[in-house]
């Protein structure tokens, strides 16, 4: 299965990117590595069905089975016992990463309401960009009536690219609607 997304990296984004940062070898470029999608729930710990909840979204927005993240301490101010059950995540590579990016970038962000744009500025410092949505009912394959309660998800992707700036030009050229400054 071909993907359009991925087609399009290989086509437009780098010979543009080979340009724009002039590199001489293809496999210098900067390409996006994985996307980790993660939801926190703090509520899990008096709620067990939010867990299932929150493993049931993610299993639909991403086709994949999500795992299941645990406290990796104890912090007695928020309840946290070591070890407990406090998120869901999934890692994607490959053909569902593109995918799911395709969807995020072209269904579920313009579906934000009052949306003008992602930050620029979310990365860390190396190229790899975090993004938070407020609710899961931005992807189309969530149905409101069938959700507990609306959750946020963050979204994390990373990219082999050695800075920030190299990281916004491959997801600009990708196609990630970043806001204008200024």
């Amino acid at each position: 299965m071909s993907h359009v997304l991925k087609d399009r990296y290989q086509e437009e984004v780098v010979p543009a990117l080979m340009k724009s940062l002039s590199i001489t070898n293809k496999l210098q470029v900067p390409r996006v590595q994985k996307v980790v999608i993660n939801i926190g729930l703090g509520e899990a710990l008096e709620n067990a069905k939010a867990l299932d909840a929150a493993v049931g979204d993610l299993n639909l927005i991403t086709g994949q089975k999500p795992v299941v993240t645990k406290a990796r301490q104890s912090i007695a101010n928020f309840k946290l016992r070591e070890g407990r059950a406090i998120g869901a995540k999934v890692t994607l590579r490959g053909e569902r990463m593109w995918s799911f990016l395709d969807r995020l970038m072209n269904i579920a962000l313009p579906r934000v309401r009052d949306f003008r744009g992602v930050s620029p500025n979310s990365f860390d410092g190396r190229g790899n960009y975090t993004l938070g949505l407020r609710e899961q009912l931005v992807f189309p394959e969530i149905e409101y009536d069938k959700i507990d309660k609306l959750r946020g998800l963050e979204v994390t992707i990373t990219t082999t690219a050695r800075n920030d700036d190299h990281g916004r030009q491959l997801l600009q050229l990708l196609g990630m609607p970043f806001k204008k400054e200024g």
